[in-house]
């Protein structure tokens, strides 16, 4: 028997994915930890491995497509898989329902219980991760022996992240819940079981389900389907299925369903209503010129990650700035020596690991610059380990991997870290350990050009500091000569509610003195 890999919920807001590659074709044999699926997340692209041995059944989404969290992107027959007998002996035991007629409903459910019956299948709650381990049911949509169709709404389940609505994968009659409204699922637990409406079990919700559709149709008369949100449709991936064998953008038809969810029936009245439309009249007019168009794509991934992010931290934190000129002249001297050394020894060795290091020897004077405050700005968290952030462009979007414990490394591992980071957020494939956790983020606007900005603050962090182009221009020395200089701007924000302007400009003094004299930044090090 197949068995569906569930998008799991992440956390970090992440509520979709877009498809990137099939690593495997259906039909493939695969192994297990092999890779299956790349996909990209607003965070990242993710590689996808199967769990057990076994073949591809079954891919539910093309490459493009967007899935939601909660749902099957590919079906697995693992080999060796245990026999039914097996499997009846290690399901756990159903639980009864919160309803009223309880012993009547366990008792049509044992006549099409799933362990005798080979036509029902289980829905099993996946491991999704971030430590969750289980969820508790908020709401039954429909009850045991209730047809439903697919991608219909089966049942409301909450994590500590969010409530999720599952809904059914198939056509089918619900043999079995598992367990009661307010009760506990764990992770690897089935939720309920779906049998085929092929059984003759199935007639009378068959017939109740037809009465319903009935009665449906009706109302649809008086109530027009909601249209799918622009860019983006809600729908089962056999709905987007179907809708690319018909050539529709699925975007474009209206839902019928709940929250404007598109429905088979909803595609099916789209393709009818383009053929009933008359083809557009011939224009007899002369042409008029050409004028300028425009176009519409959704905005996803990692570019909807930073749009939601960036909002969400202009509303709720009261940003102020500072700028500074910092004087890289001996820096850049000391830079051009050791990476001559360095670079026949594989390590390439930027200006960024200088910054990066003088700015964690700067933290451990100022460790408010290296807090955050809680949503509810009733808290101070203080942060031993220096987690600092470098805010990325790549061709997904920004991204912002952080190094971590830069306290505990050296420079050369500073520089290492630097390099394979850069190299990962630019084939868009970081991993989510090195995304999480960030402290202080350093963006190097100087290396397309600017010279100040007013950089938004990485939530929850409490500052951000950019870094712009290192010019070489005109100052006074000692003696009152005009001497060129290599000088850069950075410019920070910081959130106000911890932190004042005097505890910035001192910590950026502060930074200033390791970068302008990097002996004294080696001396600190030692």
């Amino acid at each position: 028997m197949s068995t569906d890999f569930i998008l799991p919920d992440i956390g970090e807001g992440i509520v979709e994915c877009e498809i990137v590659e099939w690593v495997v074709a259906e039909g493939d044999s695969v192994k297990e930890d092999q890779v299956v699926v790349e996909v990209m997340t607003d965070k990242a692209v993710v590689e996808i491995p199967a769990k057990s041995d076994g073949v591809v059944v079954k891919h539910y989404y093309a490459k493009g497509d967007v899935a939601k969290v909660g749902e099957a992107l590919f079906a697995i027959d693992e080999e060796g898989s245990s026999s039914s007998e097996e499997t009846a002996e290690s399901k756990p035991q159903p639980k009864e329902p919160a309803d009223s007629s309880a012993d009547e409903i366990n008792a049509t459910a044992s006549e099409e219980s799933p362990q005798s019956n080979g036509h029902s299948n289980d829905f099993i709650l996946p491991d999704i991760g971030e430590g969750i381990v289980e969820c508790e049911i908020v709401e039954w949509h429909v009850q045991q022996g209730d047809q439903v169709k697919e991608d219909q709404v089966v049942v409301e389940v909450m994590t500590d992240k969010a409530v999720v609505e599952i809904p059914a994968k198939t056509d089918g009659v619900v043999s079995k819940l598992y367990h009661a409204k307010g009760e506990i699922a764990k992770v690897g637990d089935p939720l309920f079981a779906l049998q085929g409406t092929g059984d003759a079990a199935a007639d009378a919700p068959a017939k109740a389900s037809a009465d319903t559709a009935a009665s449906n149709q009706a109302a649809s008369a008086t109530e027009a389907p909601k249209a799918a949100s622009q860019g983006k449709a809600l729908a089962s991936p056999a709905v987007r299925r179907r809708a690319r064998e018909a050539g529709i953008d699925i975007a474009a038809v209206p839902g019928s369903g709940s929250k404007g969810r598109v429905l088979k029936e909803d595609i099916q009245s789209y393709v009818d209503g383009g053929k009933d439309k008359p083809a557009p009249a011939q224009a007899t007019s002369s042409p008029s010129k050409a004028t300028g168009g425009s176009r519409t794509e959704p905005l996803k991934g990692v570019k909807a990650a930073m749009a939601r992010l960036m909002a969400e931290s202009v509303r709720t934190i009261p940003h102020f700035t500072y700028a500074e000129e910092f004087d890289l002249t001996e820096l850049r001297a000391m830079h051009k020596k050791l990476k001559a050394k360095y670079v026949d020894k594989g390590v390439k060795l930027t200006l960024m690991p200088f910054f990066i290091k003088a700015l964690s020897l700067a933290l451990k004077e100022y460790p408010i610059m290296n807090a955050q405050l809680n949503d509810e700005a009733s808290e101070i968290t203080y942060f031993e380990d220096h987690n600092i952030g470098m805010a990325v462009a790549t061709k997904i979007g920004l991204m912002v991997p952080n190094i971590k414990g830069v306290q505990n490394m050296t420079l050369l591992q500073v520089a290492e870290e630097v390099t394979r980071l850069t190299n990962a957020a630019r084939d868009g494939k970081v991993a989510q350990a090195d995304m999480k956790g960030g402290t202080i983020t350093i963006s190097n606007i100087g290396v397309v050009g600017g010279t100040v900005t007013t950089p938004i603050i990485n939530k929850p962090e409490a500052a951000i500091v950019a870094l712009g182009k290192v010019q070489s221009l005109p100052r006074f020395d000692e003696q009152g000569a005009v001497v060129a200089r290599d000088i850069m701007t950075a410019s920070w924000s910081g959130d106000h509610r911890i932190i004042d302007g005097a505890t910035v400009a001192n910590f950026n003094n502060r930074w200033k003195e390791f970068l302008e004299d990097p002996s004294s930044m080696l001396v600190e090090m030692a």
